[in-house]
């Protein structure tokens, strides 16, 4: 199956995921991917009330989309107390699941306007572009605690090698989310894969060859075309 196009908006939430793993970090399209990710998160995930995405700004972080007023309001209120799960997921490049809002006493901030809002569970997961380094944290934020614990043992199996339990299906959309991840994990191994190989053949430091693949890109390509030839041409 051929890699979804950046330059064709995509209705599925695996695709939408899939296609901003592979855009350079500064790609004109990533403002808008961001936004179909969120509007799709909110639409189609279960347990999901209300989504949000959270991106690094000249003086500190800003929301670049939200469902909801409820979702901007919690944003808001992380950014505030310069602390909460969107920001430790962004920074950090961790998922982080609040599995019962009333608990997250270390975010006083955040838990008293979650639990104004009737939100009684989060999820924040770091997304990245073509480098690999997060660009944005999206948030998910549930009325249900019991409906989202399983999303978060599931998306937290995502981001972490080895064994895990096998763990139950989930409704479409939340399978949607769970593919879209794994396949963006795939598709950053991938591009990394070939920027160490420029980097042993080309003897230059990772940022260097990272701008080497962004420019061997046609502009409105995904990165994942690029590093794939690199890799096969070493190969031979």
């Amino acid at each position: 199956m051929s890699s979804p196009r950046p330059d064709q908006p995509s209705h599925d939430l695996t695709d939408a995921l899939l296609v901003l793993a592979g855009l350079p970090d500064d790609a004109p399209a990533l403002p808008e991917q961001l936004r179909a990710i969120v509007r799709l998160a909110a639409a189609v995930v279960g347990p999901v009330d209300f989504a949000s995405v959270t991106v690094p700004a000249a003086d500190g972080h800003r929301t670049d989309a939200a469902s909801d007023e409820a979702a901007n309001a919690l944003d808001l209120a992380q950014y505030a107390d310069d602390a909460g799960p969107c920001l430790v997921a962004l920074n950090t490049g961790e998922t982080v699941g609040v599995s019962d809002v009333a608990g997250a006493v270390v975010w006083p901030g955040f838990r008293d306007v979650a639990w104004r809002y009737g939100v009684r569970a989060s999820l924040s997961i770091p997304l990245f572009a073509g480098s690999g380094n997060p660009v944005a944290a999206l948030n998910l934020y549930s009325r249900d605690a019991a409906g989202m614990r399983p999303l978060i043992q599931r998306v937290e199996s995502c981001y972490h090698t080895g064994r895990t339990p096998v763990l139950p299906r989930l409704d479409v959309g939340s399978e949607q989310l769970l593919a879209g991840l794994t396949g963006a994990l795939h598709t950053r191994d991938l591009i990394q894969r070939a920027l160490g190989l420029l980097m042993d053949r080309d003897h230059i430091p990772a940022g260097p060859a990272y701008q080497h693949l962004v420019e061997a890109t046609e502009p409105g390509r995904p990165l994942t075309g690029t590093a794939t030839a690199l890799l096969h041409q070493d190969a031979r």
